[in-house]
């Protein structure tokens, strides 16, 4: 399991070591393969205007889900982190490895690259939604294992983004069919 302490550094630092992170919720789940940094000067972040109903788990201690709906329908699930309130990593894409029957019943769709290739979807084949927003992530439904090797990382800008869109804060694995994107 990561310690509490994992997430309490630099946000960009998190963001890079989260890439080949096992995440199981509720023993569904498989490698973290792409995710978004944001702290709260960052105009793109949720937390770039001060504290609000909706980011308040972002001003709460690291190591605890931040979840929030966009476009009225998809759950994006995000690490709080840093040394100050209001960073979190966005988690974006998964390597499927556990519970992919689950996962593909869940998502209606039996392709594996599909599966978990998006903030959206990783949630819907994850079952994650608002219930586990503020939660801690050292204890159920989640499971964080350390990843097993150093990653090639691929750097580049965070996407759909209109503010801060150059700012080189998306982190993923080098060469992964996984991802929400590929990288340029």
């Amino acid at each position: 399991m990561l310690p509490p302490a994992f997430f309490a550094r630099d946000v960009v630092a998190v963001a890079r070591d989260l890439i080949g992170v096992g995440l199981f919720v509720d023993g569904v789940g498989g490698l973290i393969v792409e995710v978004e940094a944001y702290d709260p000067f960052d105009p793109a972040s949720h937390a770039f205007n001060g504290p609000t109903k909706r980011n308040a788990p972002m001003f709460g201690p690291p190591g605890h889900a931040y979840v929030y709906r966009i476009y009225g329908m998809h759950w994006c699930l995000n690490f709080v982190c840093g040394e100050q309130p209001g960073s979190a990593v966005l988690i974006r894409a998964l390597e499927p490895a556990v519970g992919i029957e689950t996962m593909a019943e869940r998502r209606g769709t039996g392709s594996l690259k599909l599966l978990c290739s998006g903030p959206g979807k990783l949630c819907q084949a994850l079952s994650v939604t608002g219930a586990q927003n503020g939660a801690a992530l050292d204890t159920p439904p989640f499971a964080l294992t350390p990843a097993p090797a150093a990653e090639d990382i691929a750097v580049g800008v965070r996407i759909g983004l209109t503010k801060a869109a150059e700012t080189p804060w998306r982190f993923g694995r080098v060469g992964s069919p996984y991802l929400s994107k590929p990288f340029r």
